[in-house]
């Protein structure tokens, strides 16, 4: 059985492990601070790859970005890590194969060989956290475009350009799904720009009249790009991951969404791959095409 060095490279932290081909985590996971220096970033890499890469045979690399169709070359990075990272040559860093791809498809792929989407050939995932990330799984197959950059979730929700994204555009599902946009919202309705997240869930479950407005308005901007995506690629699930994920109730969802969508019913779950998907999917994706 065939072991891949995971891991997953995001603007503040680098989580690593050995995963088998049965998706079993065979070592503690390592977390590394993202250094903020392409140099340091390179080095980092290196010596997290050097320590295992004889006890291995590919590396999978989750990553921030978007991924070529070869699976070796960023084409897009993110604002949050260090500018040079898109010009990295990824296959330089070991001396055995190295496999990348961007990390919501590989969270994606992993609710759909182990996780919540698992046996669903047509599933959309969708991490929710400080942004967006979409993974969308097409007849069994993980949907990438022409280059590699679909599923990226900057189609628009509004018209007015109230909104400016981190993409640079406005108005984008991302500004307003995110745990940004929800503080974004409460700035909205509150007029306190010091409100936090914290403090519109927490008020939310409190029932606090203002602090509802704000949280309803933030699950309806999320129900609107549910509806959407729905209706395009007519799901049979759709999975619900990241950090605001659990302050959605997908029973909720799956009615106001099966309510308003013109294609056939679907059901919005919660991801069941753990908090690791991305290294998980990564192995998994890797042990299959290389």
């Amino acid at each position: 059985m065939k072991n891949a060095l995971a891991l997953d490279i995001g603007g503040t932290k680098i989580y690593s492990a050995i995963i088998n081909q049965n998706g079993e985590f065979l070592t503690r996971i390592e977390r590394t601070s993202t250094p903020k220096q392409y140099e340091g970033l390179i080095l980092t890499l290196k010596n997290i790859i050097h320590k295992a890469q004889d006890m291995v045979d590919l590396v999978a690399i989750s990553t921030c970005g978007t991924v070529n169709n070869e699976n070796t070359k960023i084409l897009g990075s993110t604002g949050n890590i260090a500018k040079e990272y898109s010009e990295t040559d990824f296959q330089s860093l070991s001396i055995k194969p190295v496999f990348l791809e961007n990390d919501a498809n590989c969270a994606a792929w992993a609710e759909y060989k182990m996780g919540a989407s698992k046996g669903y050939k047509h599933s959309i995932t969708l991490t929710l956290g400080t942004g967006v990330g979409g993974g969308i799984i097409v007849d069994g197959k993980l949907l990438k475009g022409k280059n590699g950059a679909a599923g990226e979730m900057h189609f628009k929700i509004r018209s007015d350009n109230h909104r400016k994204c981190s993409c640079g555009a406005w108005d984008c599902f991302e500004a307003y799904a995110s745990g940004t946009g929800l503080k974004l919202t409460g700035e909205d309705i509150s007029g306190n720009h010091n409100i936090t997240t914290y403090d519109i869930i927490g008020g939310y479950k409190l029932c606090d009249v203002v602090m509802t407005m704000i949280y309803e308005c933030w699950r309806s901007d999320i129900l609107a790009g549910l509806i959407g995506l729905a209706n395009i690629f007519d799901p049979e699930v759709i999975v619900l991951s990241g950090s605001m994920a659990e302050f959605l109730d997908t029973d909720y969802l799956t009615e106001a969404l099966n309510d308003e969508i013109v294609t056939t019913p679907t059901r919005v779950v919660k991801a069941a791959a753990g908090n690791y998907s991305g290294m998980l999917g990564a192995a998994l994706l890797a042990f299959e095409k290389l």
